[in-house]
């Protein structure tokens, strides 16, 4: 007679932790992508604000508003790295923070 081999309770707990952990550690990359492109159109922004800015036109709300936007990503990917990534947190919270008050 043949046993039928079955997972026993802490190796399909294992293997729930396991897909879990990956479905996070995708999530955390997904927010990394998402801050890397907001960092580039961040800067990409900013040229036509030195632009306007050099022939004395007022500053346009699109810069800081996108510069807020990257880091608040930024700080949210540092918050939800396994171990927390507090150089990137505390360097990129000020950009929150002014990039609000800013526009």
């Amino acid at each position: 007679m043949q046993r039928q081999l079955r997972p026993t309770q802490g190796q399909f707990r294992n293997q729930v932790q396991d897909a879990l952990h990956k479905k996070r550690v995708d999530e955390i990359k997904l927010i990394g992508d998402f801050a890397t492109i907001a960092n580039f159109i961040m800067y990409v922004s900013y040229i036509g604000e030195i632009i306007g800015n050099l022939n004395g036109d007022p500053i346009s709300p699109v810069q800081p508003l996108f510069a807020a936007l990257n880091a608040t990503l930024w700080v949210g990917y540092g918050w939800l790295k396994p171990t927390k990534d507090w150089r990137l947190i505390i360097a990129s919270f000020p950009g929150v923070v002014f990039g609000i008050l800013t526009p």
